[in-house]
């Protein structure tokens, strides 16, 4: 028996020698023709995402790319330019580190970044739905929980350095094959600028439209609905975070209509059914129910005033329920 190691690999991705011990070619580029072996991964409405190798470094690396009717659209532009930016001026474990910006050879914008192993809390989420028990055994509300406070712990990061996410959803949570939790998808976050009114005439002009509400119709906020971005600070991700904690308790969103509309009117309007009510058949302890409903109430005064203020309420939360199970 050989006492060689076997190398433990997720998915398709492992370090390969022939990558890491090959000769640095002499016509290198640090221009767009760095990349090759490109593969389809996702396509959004206003970017597609390709994995592809970096052939200076012999790694897989996610490309990002804005679509081509898009590349005079100077608002989408600006987005893209703002999520690339942001995404790699927030250095913590929670995020994806971002290596370059460019443009690719047809004039399009494309930024690169870290590629992810491991699923969507949305993904696991419909798992536990559809009563898929290995899953449900897995992830279960111990361990949601600490992997919520780690996407808090990101957001807290984010808000101390003047980011507010403004779409928190399971979709834009993933979760490591090693336990790391990733807050993806920065592309509608609001930045505070300086005081320099260059800058805000630009923020005013280049990336706020009339009208337009960033974020996903379930998981947002009663001021998103309303509009108007100087209502939108930390307490915005305090609700998307309520927001997800409830459908990690009962399974379902906290409002959804027949309808964007619809669903608006609920958020705004319709009382919010506590989680242990809404389904009574899952043990959700009444603690933490409440826990929830502080987050998501309508009024951002009656929130958690910070993230902080919400991560030590879950584990305040974590903590009685180990000592009730200890008994110290």
């Amino acid at each position: 028996m050989s006492d060689t190691p076997v190398p433990v690999t997720t998915g398709d991705f492992q370090i390969d020698a022939k990558q890491t011990d090959r000769q640095f070619n002499q016509y290198y580029s640090n221009s767009f023709a760095r990349y090759g072996n490109f593969q389809p991964l996702a396509k959004g409405g206003s970017a597609v995402l390709q994995l592809c190798l970096d052939n200076n470094l012999g790694r897989t690396v996610v490309m990002k790319t804005l679509h081509p009717h898009l590349i005079r659209n100077e608002y989408m532009r600006s987005r893209f330019l703002r999520e690339a930016r942001v995404t790699a001026q927030l250095q913590h474990p929670g995020t994806v580190p971002v290596y370059e910006i460019g443009q690719d050879i047809e004039g399009r914008l494309y930024f690169t970044m870290k590629r992810l192993e491991g699923a969507t809390l949305r993904e696991i989420l419909d798992k536990q739905s559809l009563g898929d028990q290995a899953t449900i055994t897995e992830y279960n509300l111990d361990r949601m929980l600490g992997l919520l406070i780690q996407v808090c712990n990101t957001l807290a990061y984010a808000h101390a350095h003047g980011v507010v996410h403004r779409d928190i959803k399971p979709e834009n949570i993933q979760i490591g094959s090693f336990g790391e939790v990733t807050v993806l998808d920065w592309g509608v976050a609001k930045v505070w600028s300086s005081n320099d009114s260059d800058i805000r005439e630009m923020e005013h002009e280049v990336l706020t439209d009339v009208g337009q509400r960033p974020g996903t119709p379930l998981y947002m906020s009663p001021e998103q609905i309303r509009g108007g971005g100087d209502n939108i600070d930390a307490r915005t991700d305090v609700y998307g975070i309520g927001a997800v904690l409830y459908e990690i308790l009962t399974l379902k969103e906290p409002h959804r209509g027949e309808n964007i509309n619809e669903t608006f009117e609920m958020i705004l309007k319709e009382k919010t059914i506590p989680p242990e009510k809404r389904t009574p058949q899952r043990y959700i302890p009444q603690r933490l129910s409440a826990i929830t409903m502080k987050a998501i109430a309508k009024d951002p005064a009656n929130r958690f005033q910070s993230i902080q203020e919400l991560i030590d309420a879950l584990r305040d939360f974590r903590s009685l329920a180990i000592q009730s199970l200890t008994g110290h």
